[in-house]
């Protein structure tokens, strides 16, 4: 088995040894407790009104930070002061799962190779199930699970890694670089199996990608639009299937 290939099939091991562990034991990872405030009576003419928000908007973020209950929208808007133009993140008429459903379909059409889309799947489900399992409940959570169990949508590790950081009060720039470095983690993983590579090499490289990884997850911070050009790395995905052999599961 070469790199390349090597390099698309290490996300069970991957998972194991880093997120699961963590989500189950660190603090930093754990779900708050969410009680997300829910827009009531909008007065007419009022601000609010002037400023979109309607009857029945959950209102997510201010200012890029999650709003995880109401004394903390009353805080953030205080701290801001009168006059202040605040950004608003609004879940309305679930539009938010809709954006994770529409950013799921279209990872499993960049998947081209089966079992990489296939241990995608398994993953994500995994890592889905146990943020919903935890004490502390989340709507979109809950409602991306659902969307899942019923095959509704594939659950790819992505969505379900982003949305339980995000649920968890991550920021956008900070999920990216985390997911990047699990990512990066699996990679080392993967090349000391295959090669003569020691625990002090694979902490290195890991220490030299630090600064990519910085670099890349702000980029992405700011992208709208899911691309992916790996035609080496899918060939080898596809023909590791078919392999008499085989040192990975997928």
């Amino acid at each position: 088995m070469r790199g390349p290939n090597a390099n698309t099939l290490h996300l069970r091991e991957m998972l194991d040894d880093f997120f699961i562990r963590h989500l189950r034991q660190t603090r930093e990872i754990q779900i708050a407790p969410v009680k997300t405030p829910l827009v009531g009576r909008v007065e007419p003419n009022s601000p609010a009104a002037l400023a979109g928000i309607r009857p029945n908007d959950v209102i997510l973020e201010v200012d890029g930070i999650p709003v995880l209950n109401p004394e903390a929208l009353s805080d953030d808007i205080e701290q801001k002061g009168a006059g202040k133009e605040l950004k608003l993140a609004i879940l309305r008429d679930r539009r938010r799962l809709e954006i994770a459903l529409k950013a799921d379909r279209e990872l499993e059409a960049m998947k081209l190779g089966r079992e990489s889309r296939t241990a995608s799947r398994q993953m994500g489900r995994q890592v889905i199930r146990l943020a919903a399992n935890q004490q502390a409940r989340h709507p979109l959570i809950e409602d991306y699970l659902a969307a899942v169990e019923a095959e509704q949508t594939p659950g790819h590790l992505p969505l379900s890694f982003g949305l339980t950081l995000a649920a968890a009060g991550w920021s956008k720039e900070d999920t990216i670089a985390a997911f990047l470095y699990q990512a990066a983690t699996g990679f080392v993983a993967a090349a000391m199996k295959l090669m003569p590579i020691g625990q002090r090499e694979g902490q290195r490289l890991l220490e030299s990608w630090l600064e990519v990884i910085e670099r890349v997850s702000h980029n992405a911070t700011h992208q709208r639009v899911l691309q992916s050009w790996s035609p080496v790395q899918d060939i080898y995905a596809m023909r590791h299937s078919r392999l008499e052999s085989r040192l990975f599961r997928s």
